[in-house]
């Protein structure tokens, strides 16, 4: 039984395209709609993504970058500055929501143009 060769998928400009929003294959369409809905072609050059699945890899990538960003954060103004608890529960709070918010759709692109470069078609 021989296997259909496939040719490869550059990595790296799929993954760039991602992190942008864009379709892996052109960089042109648009690759999510309704914030995190994946797209089922691309608009510009008509590829399907309806074998992608992310599932919960963009939510765990999310909350490790976060985690670690917010507990250096939260390390160093503590040490150096020693806030208000409630002011500084409040402000770091506001920045992990909105880091959260702001990487979350970045990190579904990450996924899913992975996906798309290594021929996975989901997990």
């Amino acid at each position: 039984m021989s296997e259909i060769a496939t040719p490869d998928r550059a990595l790296r400009p799929a993954i760039g395209r991602g992190l942008r929003l864009k379709c892996p294959n052109c960089g042109q369409g648009p690759l999510l709609h309704a914030y995190l809905k994946v797209n089922t072609r691309c608009a510009s050059c008509g590829e399907d993504f309806t074998p992608q699945r992310a599932d919960d890899g963009p939510a765990y990538l999310t909350i490790l970058l976060v985690g670690h960003v917010m507990g250096f954060v939260l390390h160093f103004v503590y040490v150096n500055f020693r806030p208000e608890p409630l002011t500084f529960a409040l402000i770091l709070s506001s920045v992990a929501v909105a880091a959260t918010l702001f990487l979350l759709p970045r990190m579904k692109g990450l996924v899913v143009a992975y996906q798309w470069a290594k021929r996975m078609h989901g997990f």
